[in-house]
């Protein structure tokens, strides 16, 4: 009895409803477009924000968190941003940071057998997953079951099992025959919501496959895009939706071959993503014109410290407003002091004093207003 779509007869064969997609296609490529037109002039700031998230998320979806600070170092120094932090990165997190850099920065070099294992022995340098020795810089040789799994160890589900060992060395062959030969009229987008499809139902390796599997996606990403830099998180979007991504993986392991609904939900899950990075280059921007709008304001150290941790929380500002002891733990100053900035920041109309609020006096920041449309601000 067949009952996943690599035992099917047309395996590895995909097929999917474009009339269902079309629409939805449309939309995510016009999301694309706009968020890159965006944020191209932002540079290597929202390229590295972008690839921490990535990096923390694809390891988090798989049950792995990463020390940010270590992750944020690591990027730093493979970037070359010298203002990354003097946190050292222990191997797990600079070979993750590498296996991504690699797929993005290195795009148009050929999928190889040799490159895929080298991902994964990066992944695991130690030659352990947790505590249980596996095997890296090659496919499993394991004659049991690999079965797909989430949920803690004594209450895992079953997703789907992936096909037999004796079979990995021709599966991978033809996938990155078919990989490394794109058919020019698949869209880039499918192509890559394919290739993450394809690559985590073959589940070559004896841990590490949805990592690889998404950096795989995103080389083909990058490659539609014709662009190395990564401006939004798709790992950081399945994080968010984990329960969903599993479930659809099943359904489309256990169904006919049409991968039409996988489609629909990466597309959505884009879009997602998208829309979060939108969100970001947006922030940025009315940080930028804050601080333009404070270029000629005389600050001292303590309230540009102060007005920057206030600026990175957004139009929210802080739970309960800016306080005088908020101001104080941040600025390591005294209670006079603090109540001196304060007032000079009002003044100035940097910070106004919230209504309300108990007996403590708590202060937001006035942010500039947003320019309107039609215009812009460099």
């Amino acid at each position: 009895m067949k009952k996943y779509i690599w035992q099917l007869d047309s395996w590895p064969n995909m097929y999917w409803s474009s009339a269902e997609l079309m629409k939805l296609l449309g939309r995510t490529r016009l999301a694309q477009g706009g968020l890159l037109a965006k944020a191209e002039h932002l540079g290597m700031s929202l390229d590295a924000t972008q690839l921490e998230e990535e990096v923390y998320s694809t390891a988090a979806i798989e049950g792995a968190l990463l020390d940010r600070a270590q992750i944020r170092s690591s990027v730093g120094r493979r970037l070359g941003i010298q203002t990354a932090g003097i946190t050292h990165p222990d191997k797990h997190v600079d070979g993750l940071v590498q296996v991504l850099i690699d797929a993005t920065r290195n795009c148009s070099r050929e999928l190889s057998s040799d490159r895929l294992k080298g991902w994964q022995a990066a992944l695991f340098p130690t030659g352990y997953s947790d505590l249980n020795r596996i095997i890296t810089g090659d496919w499993r040789k394991s004659s049991s079951p690999m079965q797909v799994v989430s949920g803690l160890p004594e209450r895992e589900t079953v997703h789907f099992e992936a096909p037999p060992a004796n079979r990995l060395e021709k599966e991978v062959a033809a996938f990155l025959s078919w990989f490394n030969s794109p058919d020019d009229s698949t869209d880039g987008i499918i192509r890559a919501a394919q290739a993450h499809l394809y690559f985590v139902s073959i589940h070559p390796f004896d841990d590490g496959n949805g990592r690889i599997a998404r950096a795989v996606s995103d080389m083909a990403l990058v490659q539609d895009e014709q662009s190395s830099r990564r401006f939004y998180s798709i790992s950081a979007q399945i994080l968010s939706e984990r329960n969903g991504y599993y479930e659809i993986l099943e359904k489309t392991q256990k169904g006919t071959g049409d991968i039409t609904h996988w489609l629909i939900w990466f597309f959505e899950c884009m879009l997602g993503a998208i829309k979060a990075a939108d969100s970001q280059i947006e922030h940025a921007g009315e940080k930028a014109r804050l601080w333009e709008s404070l270029s000629d304001v005389a600050l001292n150290p303590r309230q540009k410290k102060t007005i920057n941790k206030l600026s990175e929380s957004g139009r929210e500002g802080f739970k309960g407003g800016l306080t005088n002891s908020k101001y104080r733990r941040m600025t390591k100053t005294t209670r006079e002091t603090a109540k001196r900035d304060l007032a000079d920041l009002v003044e100035k109309g940097i910070l106004r004093r919230n209504t309300g609020g108990g007996r403590s006096t708590s202060y937001s920041l006035v942010w500039p207003d947003k320019p309107r449309n039609g215009s812009c601000s460099d």
